[in-house]
């Protein structure tokens, strides 16, 4: 039986007041997306608003190419399959192995809060599957809860994009939360690696990865809780 991987994605495209756009970063989907479909996994795609998620304009830059990347946008099958995301109202935990979500800045405004996804991640964490993000998406975790009312977060050995990280690309006073502090904040025990670094860690049905270089690294660590 294959695995059946759900990946879920911001729609939110607005960089706080700043005029510029923001929404997921390209590497953080495309590494591990193709880390899970190399090793059969069936995937589908999902976001709060459905349809195509946004892209982060930057991320697409020349700078931020990678091998992954570069397979993404000469792959129209996966492009037409990003168009046409689920709501994500209309997914159940029950119909996936784990969740992973990609990061970027959008997650930061859209998916901390969004009630659909805190639900999704609590119903995941309920049946005893992985949750697993990178980067910024860690902020989806903040506001999940486990069964016992504590905060997913609490106790638990996590990580996501760095007060340093985020000084050093100068959106320190832009991003609506510094995703370091909240993660402390709510009792987590964080850890991180060098800036732009690859780390992951994994604790429990936890499985968060600090920044793009890290996400498929992630991904590999999901696949190997499912084996």
């Amino acid at each position: 039986m294959a695995n059946k991987i759900l990946m879920v994605l911001t729609s939110h495209a607005e960089l706080g007041n700043t005029g510029e756009k923001t929404g997921f970063w390209v590497e953080e989907f495309a590494a591990p997306y193709y880390v899970f479909q190399d090793a059969g996994a069936e995937l589908t795609l999902a976001s709060p608003a459905g349809g195509q998620p946004p892209i982060d304009p930057k991320s697409e830059l020349d700078d931020f190419q990678t091998d992954a990347t570069r397979r993404f946008n000469a792959d129209p099958a996966l492009q037409a399959k990003l168009a046409e995301t689920l709501p994500l109202a209309e997914v159940s935990a029950a119909d996936y192995d784990a969740v992973f979500y990609p990061g970027g800045h959008g997650p930061l405004w859209d998916l901390t809060e969004n009630p659909a996804s805190i639900n999704l991640i609590e119903q995941f964490l309920h049946q005893n599957k992985p949750v697993s993000a990178v980067c910024h998406a860690s902020a989806a975790l903040l506001n999940a809860k486990t069964d016992n009312g504590d905060y997913a977060v609490k106790d638990i050995a996590v990580t996501g994009f760095s007060n340093t990280e985020e000084a050093a690309v100068e959106l320190t006073d832009v991003v609506p939360l510094l995703l370091e502090d909240e993660l402390i904040a709510r009792g987590g025990n964080y850890e991180k690696a060098e800036d732009w670094h690859a780390f992951a860690v994994e604790d429990g049905l936890l499985i968060t990865g600090q920044n793009p270089a890290s996400s498929e690294l992630v991904a590999e660590k999901v696949l190997a809780k499912l084996a």
